[in-house]
């Protein structure tokens, strides 16, 4: 796919009140610890996440996407009215229905002419809804549209240290559940409308998409439950498929662009942990000195996690105004987006 008149008008985020470190987590855990003889530490060790961040406990993925949409608006030289298209694209929503973005919508004040609804593909969620939204202004559909991001881990983070609690665990079978501590919260949201409304805006020039959805079982995720949430993760498995697939769409994304591994500025990919880094940057051959993360702080935010790794590379002054930016982003699935940015 390719773009000509697609650009990221505004991108803003909302980052959680309560941090958990790594280490509390493993505190809470202690009864594991001591009886399977865990080390303590290799929480972090493993992943490189020294800390996490949540949503007070009740607190609705609406509300997270509201607070990060009122703040792109706010950040835009676009007006309320102006919006045409909002999508709510986060892995959490508050209920099965309505759509989250009807809660999102009306929070924001945002006039009834807005199409609204959500928009859900794992960590892959908030890409995906950059490229149709591209899609819908690039064809003339639409002018501007917003796309919003309200994650909440804590749910899940809660629920699996009460599962490992459990006395009949053992080495062996906790393994599928570590995934699941590396999940932190976050929000984010975007404006993406046609270049005329923003001519300083920041390209969307294109991208690919892959999938392997023979690996679909690797990573599953559920509701546990009244309030719970559940997710088992071979991440053994995960990672080489998912690399494979990255090395694939890689391949795929070259061809698309025009560019080669020396094209982008800065790459920002999705943020799972140190072992997923190295792995993948060795194997799509990359420069890794020119990757940006928020893994150690942040944790894995699900949809959130690429565009809000973004949004900190440009406050940091790593990515600057005309620099080639590549996103790589995987989720569950197995799924795989890769885009071209000019920042």
């Amino acid at each position: 796919m390719k773009f000509q008149n697609v650009v990221i008008e505004s991108l803003a985020y909302e980052l959680p009140p309560e941090v958990w470190p790594s280490a509390a987590i493993e505190e809470k855990l202690a009864p594991l610890y001591e009886r399977l003889k865990l080390p303590v530490g290799r929480l972090e060790l493993m992943t490189g996440i020294r800390e996490r961040r949540f949503w007070p406990r009740a607190m609705r993925a609406s509300e997270a996407s509201a607070m990060a949409g009122q703040r792109a608006l706010a950040a835009s030289g676009i007006r309320p009215d102006q919006v045409e298209v909002l999508v709510h694209a986060a892995v959490c929503r508050d209920m099965l229905e309505p759509a989250t973005a009807s809660f999102v919508h009306n929070t924001l004040g945002l006039p009834p002419t807005v199409q609204v609804f959500d928009l859900s593909n794992a960590c892959l969620g908030f890409l995906n809804a950059l490229t149709l939204l591209g899609s819908m202004i690039e064809s003339g559909q639409i002018r501007c549209g917003l796309v919003t991001v309200g994650e909440d881990g804590r749910p899940l983070v809660e629920q699996t240290i009460q599962a490992m609690l459990a006395p009949e665990h053992t080495r062996h079978s906790i393994k599928s559940f570590f995934a699941n501590l590396t999940i932190g919260s976050a929000a984010v949201a975007a404006v993406v409308c046609h270049r005329d409304l923003a001519p300083q805006g920041h390209r969307l020039l294109g991208g690919v998409g892959r999938a392997a959805t023979q690996h679909s079982h690797l990573c599953q995720g559920d509701r546990a439950g009244a309030h719970g949430l559940a997710m088992q993760t071979d991440s053994e498995q995960l990672l080489v498929a998912g690399v494979q697939l990255a090395k694939d769409t890689w391949q795929a994304f070259k061809a698309e662009t025009g560019w080669t591994e020396a094209t982008p500025a800065r790459f920002i990919c999705h943020q799972v942990g140190t072992m997923h880094r190295r792995a993948l940057y060795e194997t799509l051959g990359l420069d890794i000195t020119r990757d940006f993360s928020t893994f150690e702080y942040l944790g894995n935010t699900g949809s959130a996690a690429a565009p809000i790794t973004l949004a900190r590379a440009v406050e940091a002054g790593a990515i600057k105004t005309g620099d080639p930016v590549a996103i790589l982003g995987i989720g569950s699935g197995i799924n795989s987006l890769m885009l071209a940015l000019e920042w």
